[in-house]
């Protein structure tokens, strides 16, 4: 059994046949005398499989997605009533997926009341990104009952080659880099990353050892012989700074000021103390 909460634009019809049941069956379901739905309103869908949602790309065929997904053309014909093979860019195609089955790759994650993409992600060990990656979302909206594949990253593969960090105020890709002897580009290539912002309790894959085999215990001291922690100039700033004056200054690029003290906006406080580069 599904829930779903009624958008603006549903219709009982347009329900029946997202999730593949008759409009009779969610009548039944859910006591309704009519065909009249209110926004807002929470329905139980009484479906015989579970489904994930899929957004037709460019390339796509019937066979490839079938192939990703583990299941058959026929089937996926037989679930979204297509009398052929022809797919649109943009089309929205139900996945059969095996109810919780966890496998070596991918857990089955039911979202419930207060889930978020954030919190999904931070208990599993992902980024969002790859959430939105693997199911396809056209957003970070999520309704009770969806189902989400989650890649598995506690295989032992995964295991042995990475460690986990928890980003923490004042962290930045660069700082966390540094850190365990890997590059910005480095670390967001294993963490699927966009973009270089970071939230305060992320979890992030590095590196075990800086790349050797030996795992680094979170929050442990072990940086390697001869570390020594990073020493930054620094520039506190005065009435009439920015950004732009400031990285002229000191021959620096404005984006390397940002990535460096974690900033989330282009506006600064008198006497605020910023990090310009190693020295």
């Amino acid at each position: 059994m599904q829930t779903y909460i009624v958008q603006m634009g549903d219709t009982l019809y347009g329900i029946s046949k997202q999730f593949g049941v008759s409009v009779e069956k969610i009548k039944l379901e859910n006591d309704l005398s009519n065909n009249i739905l209110i926004v807002g309103q929470t329905l139980k869908i009484p479906t015989l499989e579970t489904t994930t949602l899929y957004v037709v790309k460019k390339g796509d065929t019937l066979y490839s997605i079938a192939s990703k997904y583990g299941t058959s053309v026929l089937e996926l014909q037989r679930i979204n009533n297509l009398s052929n093979t022809n797919l649109s860019i943009g089309q929205q195609l139900r996945i059969p997926i095996n109810g919780n089955e966890e496998n070596n790759n991918y857990i089955i994650y039911t979202v419930k009341v207060g889930d978020t993409l954030y919190n999904i992600a931070k208990k599993y060990g992902v980024s969002v990104e790859i959430i939105v990656r693997e199911n396809n979302l056209n957003s970070n909206l999520l309704s009770i009952g969806q189902k989400l594949r989650i890649p598995n990253v506690t295989s032992p593969d995964l295991d042995n080659q990475y460690s986990t960090y928890i980003v923490q105020s004042g962290d930045t890709l660069y700082s966390i880099a540094s850190k365990y002897g890997m590059t910005v580009r480095q670390l967001m290539e294993i963490n699927n990353l966009e973009s270089t912002n970071l939230q305060i309790g992320q979890v992030l894959r590095v590196t075990s050892g800086g790349g050797s085999s030996s795992s680094i215990p979170l929050g442990s001291s072990c940086y390697g012989e001869g570390y020594k922690e990073p020493v930054f100039i620094t520039y506190t700033v005065r009435r009439g700074d920015n950004l732009y004056n400031i990285a002229r200054k000191y021959g620096v690029s404005v984006d390397s000021l940002i990535e460096l003290n974690n900033l989330k906006t282009n506006n600064l406080s008198i006497g605020q103390v910023l990090k310009i580069r190693e020295e």
